[in-house]
């Protein structure tokens, strides 16, 4: 990076800012400029030393997190990564602070050992960086938002539909993601058929997070979405969120493709990694299987996408123009292993016609 990252962290517990200062100071492309106990001293420091990033907390004295957030998105909008105990526990608070713009969101862990202390400092180091790299105002996305509501009745179900647990899907789609991915993500699923092959999708977020995200996802979509669970079978029209505590594998087992959950060391930095569930599906005949890697930083999904490619499975990467970060996508056109790259509106008219 030509620049060190200019950081503001704000948070309530003087304990919490200490931490998050000696992680985010230990990075050599981060720089803390300042910490603020509430939003009202947060809106001093960044008159003071404008930030690349603010980490915010959501409970705080005189303000909330989420008040201030939607302020800051409408008069000066700082790409922020909220940081929060709150967030996990109740899947509102981190759907609204995700609507509200923010760019990624953590949950505040309970260290009880320097492994838990290693793995926090990655998520929280690499989500700053992240975050930093996102545009803090996309049009183009906000028009697409808006021309998509004014005919999301081009659906051509118009009905969620109740699966028999015999729908046993032949085919699979396998969907990785990370900063920027939870929209895109949405995006895609309101405007797909909800009779295609069943989808597994990893997208990096905190385990405490995704259950909320799935059913976040299950209400605004005529498709079945779910967190995954051991040992689910892939059924035609549902949808699979990896839990964020583990990583997703896709397995056969009594002739049936199933979901096998695992505990293990971050791979590629992610638990759960997009990595880990591409490569589960090498072993399957190519035909039956498609991959799809969206926007996010760094390189996770890029190696699994070319032996997915090269085992004859069709695979997708988005294109830079409409990816809040070009980081894994590029790394898999980089490596040649993505047969087709485009927008998510191409996406979703190859599934809507393809299956």
């Amino acid at each position: 990076m030509s620049r060190k990252i200019k950081v503001l962290i704000v948070d309530d517990s003087a304990s919490v800012r200490n931490t998050l200062f000696q992680i985010l100071s230990q990075d050599y492309d981060i720089e803390v400029i300042g910490t603020a106990s509430d939003p009202y001293e947060a809106v001093s420091k960044i008159a003071e030393n404008l930030p690349d990033v603010i980490t915010l907390d959501i409970e705080m004295p005189r303000m909330d997190g989420l008040t201030f957030l939607g302020k800051l998105m409408k008069q000066h909008p700082i790409p922020v990564v909220v940081i929060s105990s709150v967030a996990g526990e109740g899947s509102d608070m981190g759907i609204r602070a995700l609507k509200l713009g923010a760019k990624e969101i953590i949950t505040k862990p309970k260290l009880l050992n320097q492994e838990q202390l290693d793995e926090y400092s990655i998520r929280i180091t690499d989500a700053v960086k992240a975050a930093s790299m996102t545009e803090r105002i996309r049009i183009k996305s906000s028009k697409i938002g808006l021309i998509e509501n004014l005919h999301s009745n081009q659906v051509v179900q118009t009905s969620k539909s109740l699966q028999d647990p015999s729908f046993y899907s032949e085919k699979i789609i396998l969907i990785g993601a990370s900063t920027g991915g939870t929209e895109v993500i949405s995006r895609i699923l309101k405007n797909i058929r909800t009779d295609l092959p069943g989808i597994l999708i990893v997208q990096h977020m905190p385990g405490e997070f995704t259950r909320a995200f799935a059913n976040r996802l299950n209400t605004e979509c005529k498709l079945n979405v779910k967190e995954a669970e051991q040992g689910d079978v892939i059924q035609r029209g549902y949808v699979y969120i990896a839990n964020g505590f583990s990583h997703l594998h896709l397995i056969k087992a009594d002739g049936q493709y199933k979901c096998k959950l695992e505990m293990g060391p971050l791979v590629n930095r992610h638990r759960p990694s997009v990595d880990v569930l591409f490569r589960s599906a090498v072993t399957f005949p190519g035909k039956n299987i498609s991959a799809i890697l969206l926007t996010g930083m760094g390189a996770d999904g890029a190696k699994g996408m070319l032996e997915l490619q090269q085992s004859g499975a069709m695979t997708f990467a988005q294109d830079e123009k409409s990816s809040v970060i070009f980081g894994m996508p590029k790394e898999a056109i980089k490596l040649n292993a993505a047969r087709m790259i485009g927008s998510p509106e191409e996406l979703i008219n190859w599934l809507n016609t393809s299956f």
